[in-house]
């Protein structure tokens, strides 16, 4: 019997690839709904050829020209609208798996549902760990749903655990694994190289030109100031219970090597393969068995020097911004996630710099009060707080 999968984030580049991946396993697979934000033609283009049961769009505009469109075409597809919707599509009874690839604060609620609702989340939001590790964690064990992480470096670290360790994500005791450190590789993205004091005036194309991996906009643009590595850090640091001691980030250009394990033995377990997502989707689809994903295997004897350096913070101040709101409670990664988010935008409209990115989410930290957030609601709240500290303060930088 096929496995009924929703997918969440179906228009973007994590979305497309899991359809690729259910294409080379129909079989095995059956889409069940698909969402997206606006783009309500490349929604109808997956609905007309995959034909789910259910689409669905934030935007209410986008749904009514989307339900037209079904209409129009003869595609079958119901479309719903509306923030309740994603929860709905994801918490369905008929759903056996859900692909939680909504970038952004947006992905956050929609995959708790389907936490609360006990599915395999294969989770590559990475916001829903950093705005809420610990209630989304704690809401994983208590529900018993079963998570997988898709991020290619959380993957490569996952493959490199034990299975005791895999089946204890959220509350693995490293060091009775036998685990020393958890090591996070990043390629340092497209200004890795590029001399500091021109940093500044580096525009969005240019931001967007990341040298292995292809991706959106913004996860370009966070990789370009590494805070897509600190929001990772953030996010290991719940998956895999580390202590401030236990994980250091490691700049690693060639994008071969996705992440290691150092054991206590002097071992280091490494995952390696091409810098193509398709992999940890087709590994977290099959899981624990594996499967073809249409990626072809590295040739070793076409390979280059493999190097590793340390990262430079004053080339990468929002991966020091992160790692440092890691230790620093619940509310300063909500805020930095925030903050970024809303620097991004403002920089890809070209009101602010390159270098204001890290200078709106610094001032951001600084300035706004880090209260506790005991629930999802107070998370949400805060959220939105911080959003507007930091439209604010992006507006006094154009």
């Amino acid at each position: 019997m096929k496995q009924q999968l929703t997918l969440l984030g179906a228009t973007g580049s994590i979305g497309a690839s899991t359809l690729d991946i259910m294409a080379l396993h129909a079989d095995a697979y059956e889409l069940f709904a698909v969402t997206a934000n606006s783009n309500h033609d490349a929604l109808f283009a997956i609905c007309q050829k995959h034909q789910p049961r259910y689409a669905v769009m934030v935007n209410d505009a986008a749904a009514q020209a989307l339900s037209r469109r079904c209409q129009q075409e003869a595609v079958k597809t119901e479309v719903l609208s509306g923030e309740a919707a994603l929860a709905q599509v994801s918490s369905a009874s008929e759903v056996d798996v859900v692909m939680a690839a909504i970038v952004g604060a947006a992905g956050l609620q929609p995959t708790l549902a389907a936490v609360n609702a006990g599915k395999r989340v294969l989770l590559a939001n990475k916001e829903a760990l950093v705005m809420s590790g610990q209630l989304f964690m704690d809401a994983v064990e208590k529900s018993g749903a079963q998570l997988l992480p898709v991020d290619s470096e959380h993957n490569a670290i996952f493959q490199c655990l034990t299975p005791h360790a895999q089946a204890q994500l959220g509350h693995v005791n490293l060091a009775e694994e036998g685990i020393s450190k958890i090591l996070l590789t990043g390629s340092g993205g497209p200004f890795l190289d590029l001399p500091l004091p021109q940093l500044a005036a580096q525009t969005p194309a240019a931001a967007c030109k990341h040298p292995n991996w292809s991706m959106g906009q913004k996860i370009s643009v966070d990789s370009a100031t590494m805070l897509n590595k600190g929001l990772e850090y953030i996010e290991a640091r719940w998956l895999f219970n580390c202590a401030e001691h236990e994980i250091d980030v490691i700049i690693h250009p060639q994008s071969v090597i996705h992440s290691m394990v150092q054991y206590t033995d002097g071992s280091v377990l490494a995952q390696l393969g091409q810098p193509d997502m398709k992999t940890p989707i087709a590994h977290c689809l099959h899981y624990p068995k594996r499967q073809n994903s249409g990626v072809p295997a590295l040739d070793f004897t076409t390979l280059n020097a493999l190097t590793f350096t340390r990262p430079e913070m004053e080339r990468f101040p929002c991966l020091r911004l992160a790692q440092q709101a890691c230790w620093h409670g619940q509310a300063a990664t909500t805020a930095l996630n925030a903050a970024n988010e809303i620097a991004v935008a403002a920089f890809l409209e070209q009101k602010i710099q390159f270098s204001g990115i890290a200078e709106v989410c610094k001032r951001v930290l600084d300035r706004i009060e880090l209260p506790a957030l005991a629930t999802i609601a107070d998370i949400i709240a805060f959220d939105a707080a911080t959003r507007r500290e930091a439209t604010t303060i992006a507006e006094a930088l154009q």
